[in-house]
């Protein structure tokens, strides 16, 4: 894997290429999350940017507006990894004929959890499979939250949304997550990883940075929450993803060409309570009876986090 590392300083400096200005809402996990992962990129670089549907494109693209800096294209729910499958090809044959005078393009899609683990799922697993030469990014607020807060299958277990909602009959959601990097990572792909904010940002910037300049398929996982959907202050952003890191909600790994690498392992491994207290979308869990929701989640995330270290050789 091949690429001009920038530090963080450095990163820090290069031009905004998601200009303010867009509709996106205060504390928005989204927006912080395409703004790390477009630092990434050589100044000198041009990038097409494709977008599902989802609270992002609708935010950022409102004709004849636009917060892009860089060519972006707005594609249906389900077919965004397939479009810049299409628009590589293109670039390629563009540069076989002498077409492009020396540009250099990399290709980058953005969808919400929506669009990639359910909706786009096809089309990603077939962008992936195809070897195309291009980064999915899914920042994944784990609901539909452009289309009122309805249940996805990136949902965790006993989560109230609007289709999944609480109730006397009803915990919330009764699946447990899917577990869409592992599944990424079974493509054999030579690049995925899971990361999301953490005090300097440098775990998603070095893995930005190592996504889009790893030649062929590449799949970074953000964990990128929503203010509306887990209903938390809005302040609050950074405490709920550093809470989601410490409990092993959401561990931080990579899978470099099949091997499998532990990027942080907690000092003392969190309680879930600890992540699910700050957030609105959990509050039933902390009512009488609740208890043993709160086992069933806490023997789910220890199940998993205990696969994640064997996979990594922990």
């Amino acid at each position: 894997m091949a690429y001009q590392a920038y530090t963080l300083k450095e990163a820090a400096k290069k031009p905004e290429r998601l200009a303010p200005g867009h509709r996106m809402c205060a504390g928005c996990g989204g927006t912080v999350g395409i703004r790390a992962v477009l630092r990434a990129l050589k100044p000198e670089d041009r990038a097409v940017i494709t977008c599902a549907t989802s609270c992002l494109e609708v935010s950022s693209m409102t004709y004849p507006y636009t917060s892009w800096e860089d060519s972006f294209i707005h594609t249906a729910f389900e077919n965004a990894a397939s479009t810049t499958s299409g628009v590589e090809a293109a670039y390629e044959a563009m540069k076989k004929k002498g077409k492009l005078d020396g540009e250099t393009y990399k290709f980058i899609t953005f969808g919400g959890d929506g669009g990639t683990y359910d909706i786009g799922f096809q089309a990603l697993s077939g962008a992936m499979e195809r070897g195309t030469d291009m980064v999915y990014v899914c920042y994944d607020n784990e609901a539909y939250m452009n289309t009122g807060i309805q249940r996805s299958s990136s949902t965790p277990l006993y989560a109230d949304t609007t289709t999944s909602a609480v109730g006397s009959k009803s915990d919330g959601k009764i699946q447990f997550k899917k577990d869409l990097t592992k599944i990424m990572a079974a493509h054999h792909i030579p690049y995925a990883a899971q990361t999301t904010y953490l005090g300097n940002f440098k775990d998603i910037h070095q893995k930005s940075e190592a996504a889009i300049y790893t030649e062929g398929p590449a799949f970074l996982n953000v964990l990128a929450p929503c203010p509306r959907g887990w209903r938390y202050n809005e302040s609050q952003l950074m405490a709920v993803c550093k809470a989601a890191v410490e409990t092993c909600v959401w561990p931080l790994f990579e899978v470099i060409d099949g091997e499998w690498v532990l990027n942080y392992e907690p000092k003392t491994k969190l309680p879930v309570e600890e992540y699910l207290k700050l957030q609105g979308r959990f509050k039933h869990l902390f009512k009488p009876g609740g208890e043993q929701r709160i086992a069933e989640i806490q023997e789910g995330v220890d199940q998993r986090w205990e696969e994640l270290r064997n996979l990594c050789g922990v």
